[in-house]
């Protein structure tokens, strides 16, 4: 398997890596999520998918929690 490091792929491949996350019936409408947002600093070289990634963690919470 290739390495997806920013030093070990050019911009174009880290475009392609991010398009083939989209699914193909484009299941994010819903949501607000907007992957070429979030991934914006990897394409562009800055930051790594896995620091993007550990900043988007948190907490999550159901409607249970937030009723008691």
């Amino acid at each position: 398997m290739k390495s997806n490091l920013i030093k070990d792929t050019t911009k174009e491949e880290r475009i392609a890596l991010i398009k083939a996350w989209i699914p193909d019936d484009d299941g994010l409408q819903d949501c607000d999520m907007d992957l070429w947002d979030i991934y914006a600093d990897y394409i562009n070289g800055k930051r790594e998918i896995a620091e993007i990634n550990a900043q988007m963690t948190g907490t999550f919470y159901t409607e249970e929690d937030l009723n008691d």
